[in-house]
């Protein structure tokens, strides 16, 4: 198995909803993403993929968010601001970028991980076929 990582960084703000019902103050963080796809075999250029192409699927996922308070942006948004459809933890953004990602991959290429880092000592780790 190969594998490649495309690494990223955007800023955006969130306020996640608690358990109460009340939300955290929004703030704001630069978010580091990681992004590792695999491959059994390589391709024609001996790679997993290109890695411009990995690149653009994330920038892509990630795009929509920049600058933005995430509670406002697909797929966070509910049908109010006091009810989100999914909280925007650091959990849920690396699992949407490596569900978004994922569509863009070539046949025998699979999503390993999304790695999200939103503050130092503070990072959330999406693995599609992982079991808790």
């Amino acid at each position: 198995m190969f594998e490649i990582t495309v690494t990223r960084t955007f800023s955006a703000a969130h306020a996640l909803r608690l358990p109460d019902g009340t939300f955290e103050p929004t703030h704001g963080h630069d978010w580091d993403v990681h992004v590792t796809v695999a491959g059994r075999e390589l391709d024609a250029m001996e790679c997993v993929m290109d890695f411009h192409a990995l690149a653009d699927a994330v920038d892509a996922a990630i795009e929509p968010w920049r600058n933005q308070n995430l509670n406002g942006c697909t797929p966070f948004r509910g049908p109010s601001p006091a009810v989100p459809k999914v909280n925007p933890s650091a959990e849920r953004v690396a699992w949407w970028v490596g569900e978004e990602v994922a569509k863009t991959l070539p046949d025998g290429v699979c999503l390993r991980s999304v790695r999200v880092k939103e503050s130092p000592g503070c990072v959330a780790l999406y693995r599609p076929d992982a079991e808790a």
